[in-house]
């Protein structure tokens, strides 16, 4: 830092950067002005102070602390620091508009295609699923006995049966349907046969020679 003191005259103040600093940049990039002027002017319009604070210490004495804030000093001077334009500052600014000159966005030749997917009102499931709910259309509920008889003409045929297949057999709603098949059939919980709905003891009429069939799914609800 160098201070000139001329009588009759404000004192100047230059500031000359070590090499250290001045080296700070990545490649390619200018490196920063090495000459800078301080300009000290007095603090007139606006009302600065330095504050410091004491964070708070640990609660082990059960009450716990704020943080404390003290005012230091009243700032009643200002340096601002402007750097001299010589040529390593005219070629950082012309570099930094060079910059802010060239559009975020660009165009690129591509050698290759690009896949494009366009915006589609429904996906290929849901369509398939409306349509099939469509055609089967709503179910209504049968009388008991006749949703028992079909029931019981299922069971004929497999021992053991999931709810979704019931209710496609039956066509009947499943909050529907299972309250009939409380009282006609028993849901297995244990292996080999878990998730899975068979007739009761007394309902059942298997021959004895018949082995009792199953039919496996992926998944049941219940």
């Amino acid at each position: 830092m160098k201070i000139q003191m001329i009588p009759g005259q404000k004192s100047q103040v230059s500031l000359i950067l070590s090499s250290a600093i001045t080296n700070m940049h990545e490649d390619g990039q200018e490196s920063i002005p090495k000459d800078l002027s301080l300009n000290v002017s007095t603090v007139t319009q606006q009302t600065m102070g330095v504050f410091s604070h004491v964070m708070p210490g640990s609660y082990d004495s059960g009450v716990p602390e704020i943080e404390k804030l003290y005012m230091e000093g009243r700032i009643t001077q200002k340096v601002e620091c402007i750097p001299h334009a010589d040529d390593r500052y005219m070629r950082m600014k012309m570099e930094s508009i060079r910059k802010a000159a060239i559009p975020k966005r660009q165009a690129k030749q591509l050698n290759r295609i690009v896949l494009t997917f366009k915006p589609v009102s429904d996906h290929k499931n849901n369509i398939e699923y409306m349509q099939r709910k469509k055609a089967e259309g709503k179910k209504a509920r049968d009388d008991s006995d006749k949703v028992m008889d079909m029931l019981f003409a299922a069971f004929e045929k497999h021992q053991y049966y999931n709810i979704k297949d019931l209710v496609r057999i039956t066509r009947q709603p499943v909050t529907y349907l299972k309250e009939i098949m409380k009282d006609l059939c028993r849901y297995n919980l244990k292996n080999p046969h878990r998730n899975m709905w068979e007739l009761k003891p007394e309902y059942r009429h298997y021959k004895q020679h018949e082995r009792a069939t199953t039919i496996d799914y992926d998944s049941v609800d219940y």
